[in-house]
Formats: C-alpha cells, structure tokens, sequence
C-alpha cells in the first residue's frame, strides 16, 4: 500500500541502485525530484572521495620520491665498514652510553662534477680538515675538535683502494687519508686520542658549496677588506654574506687570509662553521619546507657516510636531538699543539693538555673554551682550575662558540 505524497516524503518498493546500495523508488504518481537529488548528491559524494583518495596517495608517493631521493644521495662508505671490522680488537670501546663520536673529513678531491677547478688531480685523494665531533648523552652541547692536518702522527698500517697494504709510519695526519682513505683516517684518530668513532662523514668540495648556495649563504664578519687572487675572493671589512664559492675559498685560503699559517685556517673554519650552524638552526630554514627541501638536497648529495647514516633515516636519528642545543653550547677548538720539534713547519701534541681533553671526550665529560691567546702562546693550550678555587667543573682551552661574533 502507497500513500500518495508529495517530494520526499514518499515510499515506494526497495531496488538496488548502481552503487548496489538500496534505494527508495518513488510510487505511482508520486515526484521523483527528491529521490533524484539524493542520487546526484551521492555520485557528487562518491566523486569527491576518489579525488582526496587520489590527492591522499598522491601526496603520499610524492613524499616517498623525496625521502627516497635524498637517501639515494648518500653514498654508503661499505669498504671503510668492512676494513674497520677488521680491526676491530684493537679499536678503542665507547664508555658512555648515548654520547656520539663522528669525524668529519672535507675531502680534496678533484673528482667529481666540478671538483677539478680547484686543481689538477694527482690521483692522490687528502684530508683538507678534519674534526672529530663530540655530541653529549644528553644532547645539551656539541664539541667540534679540530685535528690539524700536518700533526705528526704514529698511521698504522692500512689497505690501499687497490687492495694492498701500507706500511705503519709516522707522518702527518693527512697522510692517512691518503693512504687507506676514511678508514685508516677513523684509525688514526683513534689511535691518537683513544675515542672510540662511531660515524663517519665525508663530504668533498662541490656538496661544501651546494650546502652554503641552498641557504642562501652565510653572513660572517671580516675585521679588514679581502683581496686574494689565490682564493679569487675581494670582500669589504664587517658583515659579509658569503655564497657557495666564496665560502670556499673563505675556508681553504692559507697563503694570503690573515697570517698564512694553518692556526688561522681553522680558526677561519670554526668561525664558519659556527655562522653555518646558527644558520641552519634558524626557523626561517628549519620551519620552511621550501627552503629546507634544497637544503636537505644539497646536505645530503655528496656525503659519503658509514652504512648506518647512509640515509635520511640515519641522519635524521643522529640529528634530531642537535635542534635544542643552544649556540653558546656548540664549541669549536684545535686539538693542543705546538711545533714540531724537527719541523716547524710541522705540529706536536701539547702534553699533558691533549690527554686532558681527549680524556674528557671519551668520558662525556664538559670541555670550556675561550677567546684564542696570543700568537706567541702554545696553540690552543688546555688550562685547568687554579689549585684551591674548584669553580669551574672543566678544563678551559682556546677556541669559540657557534653564539660568537667577532663583529660585537
């Protein structure tokens, strides 16, 4: 029995619509505009859902293709994993829990897209800086400990890319590089300072120069004008920002910067170093996902890292507790050294300052820099409290913060 009703307010028999979903089918006489309108309404619907559907998975592969992107820019450092395991009875053992070591090496290398304007390539691959990284347990500071590259050092014997074996020697820190690349590098650091490394990166100059580029370059302050034909930078005293290429020369330059020698080179590169990361560490990148994309792109496209940080995954895992340090907690100093005793052209350990500082890496310990002494002091000389003050927890040594500025 139907009850003749006007809209949608009739009943009718029961069939199923294209959906297969039933539906009310209007009776004799009755309007069909209502029923009508409800199956416009559910193909509208059902038109809609597929869309977000299609955007949801769209978005969702885009985001895949980017991750997947900046991880396939790392190149995982295999052969350095496996010569390491080879050695590893006589590798030093971490002693605290959550602290990380990771030694960055600024590769030489002229191969490579780009890389061949600074030089002709000997086929011999150095160490042009390189900085054993400390980062706290409690990811409340990160210290940055340069190791100079003509510090005389005992290199053990290490595999060559052709598969032989060197000969232990001592020579300059660069040399390890040189003869068995980012392993026997990571070997000889140890051996040096008794921490235990537990990442590496290699990075050469063309991803240096990316990474400065993507951010848009990075301000630092110059006490007098530049003009250095070597290093092809002409920059004003002050406030100077510095794009990609300029910043290379900035931190490579020896002859000509400030006094030749290779304590203002790193000096040069701690200071820029500084200014790079309260770059990075800025909301306007880090908050901003079209500029962080480039950023991350250019960080990650010519890294050559240990296999477990060769992906964003990795980097992100040992990163990711670095956002809440503050500047004034990210220190920058060289290794105590003085010259060499049968070179002056070469660099010793200061003694005991050196053992005091790699002692309170290797124990999680707090490390205090100040402002440089004097040229004619000993390079970067550890000093401890005064006998009977016991105010300050840590030795003091030469060096700067990420929060300085030389500018005032």
């Amino acid at each position: 029995m139907v009850e003749g009703a006007h809209g949608s307010g009739t009943e009718g028999d029961v069939s199923d619509d294209d959906a297969g979903t039933p539906s009310k089918v209007p009776g004799p006489g009755a309007s069909a505009t209502g029923v009508g309108r409800r199956r416009r309404r559910r193909r509208r619907l059902g038109c809609t859902g597929v869309a977000v559907a299609v955007l949801a998975a769209g978005a969702a592969g885009a985001g895949w293709a980017v991750y997947a992107k900046l991880s396939g820019n790392i190149t995982a450092d295999e052969a350095a994993a496996a010569e390491l395991a080879r050695y590893e009875r006589e590798r030093p053992t971490a002693l605290v829990r959550g602290a990380q070591n990771v030694l960055l090496i600024g590769s030489d290398s002229r191969s490579g897209d780009g890389n061949a304007r600074y030089g002709r390539d000997s086929g011999t691959e150095r160490s042009d800086t390189t900085i054993l990284l400390h980062l706290a347990a409690g990811r409340d500071s990160a210290t940055a400990v340069s190791l100079p590259r003509d510090l005389m050092v005992d290199v053990p014997g290490c595999r060559r890319p052709d598969g032989s074996r060197t000969a232990p020697v001592f020579a300059q820190f660069n040399h390890a590089f040189a003869a068995g690349g980012s392993a026997c590098t990571i070997r000889t650091a140890e051996k040096l300072t008794g921490v235990r490394v537990d990442h590496h990166v290699v990075v050469d100059f063309q991803g240096f120069k990316k990474l400065v580029d993507a951010l848009d370059g990075v301000e630092v302050c110059l006490r007098e004008p530049v003009d250095d034909k070597a290093a092809k930078l002409k920059l004003p005293a002050g406030r100077v920002t510095l794009d990609g290429e300029q910043a290379l020369g900035y931190v490579r330059a020896r002859e000509s910067l400030g006094d030749g020698s290779d304590t203002d080179r790193m000096d040069r590169q701690q200071r820029f170093l500084g200014a790079l990361v309260s770059k990075v560490q800025s909301n306007d990148v880090l908050l901003n996902p079209v500029k962080l994309y480039p950023v991350l792109d250019a960080a990650t496209s010519s890294l050559t890292t240990d296999p477990d940080l060769a992906s964003l995954r990795g980097l992100y895992d040992l990163v990711r507790g670095l956002r809440g340090i503050p500047t004034e907690r990210v220190q920058f100093l060289t290794v105590p050294r003085e010259s060499y005793a049968g070179d002056a052209n070469r660099d010793q350990l200061v003694e005991p300052d050196a053992e005091r500082l790699f002692t309170r890496l290797r124990t999680d310990e707090p490390v205090a820099v100040e402002a440089a002494p004097e040229r004619d002091a000993p390079k970067s000389a550890g000093k401890s409290p005064e006998p009977g003050t016991g105010d300050s927890p840590a030795p003091t040594f030469s060096g700067n913060t990420a929060a300085e500025d030389i500018c005032g």
